[in-house]
């Protein structure tokens, strides 16, 4: 097989200079960031100060950084624009992420030296809108993830003078590259400001409504559907009844899987895609290091032998990280029933984040706990530039701040404990001082619940069938499986704050939070906003700062 001439880049998502930094350690060659105020995740955590601090640190590695000034914007946004894009060019990001025409615009007119690339919010779904952009002075295009592979190929062939960069892995809007106004409806946050309350992934309950207006409970059936109109309801609002309606595409069903394209990863590899891009801004640091380490492996070892390669062992590391389940999506042309999970929404997995590196002391790690240990656990350290991992059977925590010792401890109060290298009795001192540097992710096997268990089987069996195996009836078996242990699990259960209304609002000026932006209690606030520099929120509600 002919190794192509482009070589895939893996970008990965940096929501926070921690989540950066673990990034680039555990092998992005880009990260994707922004700051609060003018990128599509407002909750980023990156200050003006933290993206030169990691753009310096990620150019001492050679990882290229793109930065992200993919809003839509309102008019509010359009003052901030000559402030945010002189402190661009002055910290020198290797691409900016531009989805508004507009902005496009102002940023090639008021810093031409600036890469642009147009972001998957502008809905780049062919080839001919591909050289659309180009024509404009874009160097590259994310594409839709509604995108087909023989798409894709297409696109490729025709755009050989313009990179292309295609999503691989992480959350999937349900609708047209992010194009949604649930968010704006359900809980006043708009989705196209970064502000998303992912309302497609709440629960709930479908109602049928004969025609005459009267509401029964009916089994449904090819022969009687043509009779009702159908309804959601949403578990917090009972009552609120709101139509779905079913076209010839077929109906809007919301919650969707997890993109993993890991199966088909050498499709990817072979036509020369310029940049596999991972989702997931607002995801952990474990899942930062982890899913750029498992496909770090994986382009590292097709280009080294494109012949014997297999997803297999990849996938089995991806297993380690909660998610929704993970399918294909799009690459075939057309989602399946399996894309989708009609009965749960979390994110499961029988490993979690136990842990991380802090400092490396002459005889021990001190590590920040991330979940609670126990006596008995076995911790898995995953070095950031090895694939070898190690492993330790722990039964004591030893306080880093005080000394005192207990059997367990909880990740709550943010504890750091002392793990000696006396217990590593296997292992070279020098090696554990090389190999696992501070920012080292630890993992462990997490004790699941019985529908948590079903839910993975059923997602292993979804994943399975779309790829060519599994068995339908096992899967309906399994569903089947997973509705009787959600069932006998369900509680009641009510959220901390309203989800709509100034009392649900935090109050600390988000983009795309409508409550903020128009309702008049917040009108002194927004003008102490208006005040402060670039990419610096409120530190709390903005009726007490405005009060004070």
């Amino acid at each position: 097989m002919n190794i192509p001439s482009r070589r895939s880049e893996l970008l990965m998502p940096a929501g926070s200079l921690e989540k950066l930094k673990i990034a680039v350690l555990y092998g992005a060659d880009a990260v994707y960031m922004g700051t609060p105020d003018l990128s599509l995740r407002v909750k980023s955590q990156m200050s003006l100060e933290d993206v030169i601090e990691g753009i310096e640190f990620a150019h001492a590695h050679h990882v290229r950084v793109y930065l992200t000034l993919n809003l839509f914007s309102h008019n509010k946004d359009i003052d901030k624009l000559p402030e945010y894009v002189e402190a661009v060019r002055k910290v020198m990001p290797d691409g900016l992420i531009v989805a508004d025409p507009g902005v496009f615009m102002f940023v090639r007119e008021h810093a031409p030296e600036l890469e642009l690339h147009v972001s998957t919010q502008a809905n780049v779904c062919s080839w001919q809108s591909v050289k659309f952009w180009q024509s404009l002075g874009a160097k590259l295009c994310v594409l839709g993830r509604e995108v087909s592979y023989a798409e894709l190929t297409e696109i490729r062939e025709k755009c050989q003078d313009i990179k292309l960069e295609a999503f691989v892995h992480g959350s999937m809007c349900m609708t047209y590259s992010g194009r949604c106004l649930l968010s704006n409806f359900m809980a006043e946050r708009g989705a196209n400001q970064g502000a998303c309350a992912n309302s497609c992934r709440w629960k709930y309950k479908v109602h049928m409504k004969l025609k005459d207006g009267t509401v029964k409970e009916l089994n449904l059936t090819e022969e009687n559907m043509e009779l009702f109109d159908f309804f959601l309801e949403e578990e917090m609002r009972p009552g609120e009844l709101m139509e779905i309606h079913e076209d010839e595409r077929g109906s809007y069903i919301l919650n969707s899987r997890d993109l993993c394209i890991m199966p088909k990863l050498e499709d990817y590899l072979k036509i020369g895609v310029d940049s596999l891009k991972v989702e997931g801004r607002g995801k952990s640091p474990y899942y930062a290091g982890l899913v750029a380490r498992a496909y770090r492996m994986a382009i590292d070892d097709w280009y080294k032998d494109p012949i014997g390669w297999s997803p297999e062992p990849y996938m089995k590391e991806l297993a380690t990280i909660p998610n929704r389940g993970y399918t294909l999506a799009f690459h075939e042309g057309r989602l399946t029933n399996y894309a989708h999970g009609y009965d749960s929404s979390g994110n499961v997995s029988d490993w979690e984040f136990a842990g991380m590196i802090e400092a490396v002391e002459d005889d021990a790690f001190v590590v920040a706990v991330k979940n609670r240990l126990i006596a008995g656990d076995v911790l898995e350290f995953v070095p950031p530039k090895s694939r070898k991992t190690l492993l330790l059977r722990i039964y004591e925590f030893i306080d880093a701040a005080t000394g005192k010792v207990a059997e367990a401890v909880n990740a709550g109060q943010k504890p750091m404990i002392r793990i000696p290298f006396a217990l590593f009795d296997q292992e070279d001192l020098s090696y554990l001082r090389t190999a696992f540097p501070p920012l080292t992710l630890i993992r462990k096997e997490k004790a699941l619940t019985e529908d948590e268990w079903q839910r993975m089987k059923l997602d292993m069996e979804g994943q399975k069938i779309e790829l060519g195996g599994g068995n339908e009836d096992r899967y309906d078996a399994k569903r089947n499986a997973l509705q009787t242990a959600l069932d006998e699990r369900q509680k009641e259960r009510s959220f901390k704050t309203p989800r709509v209304g100034t009392q649900g609002c935090c109050g600390r000026g988000c983009n795309g939070c409508l409550i903020f932006w128009h309702d008049d209690s917040y009108a002194k606030a927004r003008d102490i906003l208006a005040k402060r520099k670039q990419g610096e929120m409120l530190e709390y509600d903005g009726r007490t700062v405005a009060a004070e």
